[in-house]
């Protein structure tokens, strides 16, 4: 699974008073995924294509319940002419956070590879084996060529679930941009990463 950070709940205050960093959680992220994907639907439906995808999980467990598809909105398109697949290793720039809660107006961020703005020329990538993410990150990496650059919209059943996982709450909408640097096809091997560029996929 992807590293995640450990933030609790938030006090504040002089009287210490525990604020709820996460109110109506499970019906905040159930209304903005419905409310998101319809709208994201809506401009599929009228010709734009090329900017917004769904794509349908892989797991075969999840296919049919709740919501099965991750929705991808394609910021740079790469020009790889391949994708990872299940037992791959991948090397991967990204960034994850929630929605908007009580102390984090545009999000608590739960993982990264870098910090601050997003640079190709300075920025290392972090490497996973595909088979060891969550369905919803899995999904999108095996449907990556290399160079793709996409935010991606995992609904929590393709995330963490109905249960908290470290700092991230039950039913957490997970928005992660991606970008897919390299892949290696080394059977449920991750390689070291030192390991030399002839053993990665890159173009």
């Amino acid at each position: 699974m992807l590293l995640i950070s450990s933030i609790g709940l938030v006090s504040c205050g002089e009287d210490e008073t525990t604020v709820e960093e996460f109110p109506n959680w499970q019906s905040k992220n159930d209304t903005y995924f419905k409310s998101f994907t319809d709208s994201v639907k809506k401009l599929i439906a009228n010709g734009d294509t090329a900017q917004w995808k769904f794509f349908k999980t892989w797991s075969q467990d999840s296919i049919g319940k709740l919501t099965d598809s991750i929705c991808v909105q394609i910021i740079t398109k790469g020009t790889g002419s391949g994708c990872p697949l299940y037992n791959d290793s991948v090397r991967v720039h990204y960034l994850g956070k929630l929605l908007p809660s009580t102390s984090y107006s545009t999000g608590m961020i739960i993982a990264q590879s870098y910090y601050g703005t997003y640079d190709p020329t300075t920025s290392v990538p972090n490497s996973f084996l595909v088979s060891g993410l969550i369905d919803g990150f899995s999904t999108a990496v095996m449907k990556m060529h290399i160079g793709d650059h996409w935010r991606v919209y995992i609904p929590y059943n393709l995330g963490y679930g109905s249960s908290t996982s470290s700092s991230v709450p039950a039913y957490s909408t997970l928005i992660y941009d991606i970008t897919l640097a390299a892949y290696s096809h080394v059977n449920g091997t991750l390689p070291d990463w030192s390991a030399k560029s002839t053993e990665w996929i890159e173009e």
